[in-house]
């Protein structure tokens, strides 16, 4: 009897359309279409703008908030577009993925109310140690030497906040198998995108509004001898330059190692090809670095000592055609990818020039100047100070003049850290093939991102920062995924 109170008539219940027939429902439509008439009547093409904004910020908001996994591919997504964006409409941007970050954990909260919330998942050595350095972040507002608090909370996003905020949230909504599949999809397709606008600017030249932004002073550093350095929908050439390397080494080794369907390898070495071009394309020196160690590292992981050799040889064979041949000379990419390999080259010779005065600076400062201190926040908020008016030209330079010697050991070591444990769990922990090849595709990228870093600003920036955390905390949960990955092969 309980279980016949209990059913319920499907044809005594409303559903779907029928739903939109309660009268309050018709009244706030009704209010809503009337309000949004009369925006669009008054304010035309800006009311236009503002009544679609606004739905689709009310539809961003209730599908991040019923699937909080989606407000992650965002995150993804944004990294990629967030500041090309702003060639085009000026805006904070940048501030867009804070507010997705806010509203992802906002969503966590409220869904904990009906279900429970699996925060134990973060409880990881990797949220320690991004933590420890946040930790260390926000410190430095009570550094001595800060010139600007405004110059800290810009600076310290890319540094420290992001890293701290969405790595908690990996593990507990990105910590997938299918996760992982779908990361490189997306990163894949994205990356790819990056290519066929590099593309269009290498071939046809800029448009209107990217043309505006050079005009403003992103010529001094992307127009060189009358050559433009192709900066794509990034934030620039350095890092479009990095970030298409690094997409080459990962989905490289994925086509060459990864057991797929023949759908999917087409896809991978579609998007590796497409990385390494865009690479060349930049006229991003440093950017030879990521495939470089990533292939390095990637000898090393397979604990191969054939291949290692193989693999040296052709490095040696790399290194002898860049510094010691002139083959390939009449093409431009290959002349500036050259120019990495000179030791006398003009531009690093200044950079050395820079270290060896922020030494000096720094050698009293075991906590650096301050965080934003140097590079565009800098020349912002403190355009008169010393360290405003030094390149860094290398984000470890960069952590070094911000938060002093003591900062960026300690940076180092969380990278390393992170590093090792990734090759740690590849080669002695993970069983199942196709997951230890992902991890190291993944673990390799990582390592030429840190070796890129050190001739651009690259780890802290976009699209490689989210990136890199998202592969941070692959590399740290791949143990788990191989055993459920061996269990359901048993079964």
């Amino acid at each position: 009897m309980n279980a016949l109170n209990k059913h319920i008539n499907p044809f005594e219940t409303k559903s779907g359309s029928m739903r939109i027939t309660n009268r309050n429902t018709i009244i706030a439509v009704i209010s809503l279409l009337l309000i949004s008439g009369l925006v669009i009547v008054k304010a035309q093409i800006i009311g236009l703008a503002l009544c679609v904004g606004l739905l689709a910020i009310i539809g961003l908001v209730y599908v991040v908030f019923k699937t909080p996994k989606f407000g992650i591919y965002l995150l993804i997504i944004l990294g990629f577009f967030v500041t090309g964006a702003s060639r085009y409409v000026v805006a904070p941007w940048g501030l867009t993925i804070d507010a997705m970050l806010v509203l992802v954990y906002v969503a966590l909260f409220f869904k904990g109310f009906a279900i429970q919330i699996p925060w134990y998942r973060a409880k990881s050595s990797l949220t320690v140690v991004v933590t420890l350095w946040m930790a260390y972040v926000f410190l430095q507002l009570g550094n001595p030497e800060v010139l600007s608090r405004e110059a800290w909370f810009y600076a310290m996003r890319g540094v420290g906040l992001y890293q701290f905020l969405v790595i908690p949230l990996l593990f507990m909504l990105f910590n997938k198998q299918k996760d992982l599949n779908n990361f490189f999809i997306i990163w894949g397709v994205l990356s790819v995108i990056g290519t066929l606008k590099g593309l269009q600017q290498f071939y046809f030249g800029v448009d209107p509004f990217e043309q505006r932004w050079l005009d403003q002073g992103g010529a001094e550093t992307h127009v060189l001898f009358g050559k433009l350095r192709v900066f794509s929908f990034y934030s620039d050439a350095g890092q479009y330059g990095a970030s298409q390397g690094h997409a080459g080494v990962v989905f490289g080794i994925l086509a060459l190692f990864r057991k797929s369907s023949l759908k999917l390898r087409l896809f991978f070495i579609t998007v590796a090809l497409a990385g390494l071009l865009g690479m060349m394309i930049s006229g991003t020196r440093g950017a030879i670095s990521v495939p470089a160690i990533g292939g390095f590292m990637f000898l090393i992981l397979r604990k191969n000592i054939k291949i290692l050799i193989l693999g040296a040889v052709l490095g040696i064979g790399v290194y002898v055609f860049f510094a010691h041949t002139t083959i390939g000379q009449g093409n431009a990419e290959i002349r500036r990818m050259r120019t990495a390999f000179d030791p006398n080259e003009a531009s690093l010779q200044v950079r050395l020039a820079n270290q060896r005065k922020l030494k000096g600076y720094l050698a009293t400062r075991p906590f650096g100047g301050g965080l934003g201190a140097t590079g565009n926040w800098g020349q912002r908020f403190t355009p008169q100070s010393f360290l405003a008016n030094t390149a860094t030209d290398s984000w470890y330079v960069m952590i070094w003049a911000d938060t002093g010697v003591v900062g960026l050991v300690y940076y180092l070591f969380m990278l390393f850290f992170i590093l090792i444990t990734g090759a740690r769990n590849v080669m002695f922990k993970i069983k199942d093939k196709n997951l230890k090849i992902q991890i190291t595709a993944i673990t390799c990228g990582m390592a030429g991102i840190m070796m890129a870093s050190y001739g651009n600003g690259v780890f802290g920036q976009m699209p490689t920062g989210i990136l890199m955390y998202v592969t941070m905390v692959f590399m740290f949960i791949a143990p788990q995924l191989d055993k459920k990955a061996i269990t359901a092969i048993k079964k």
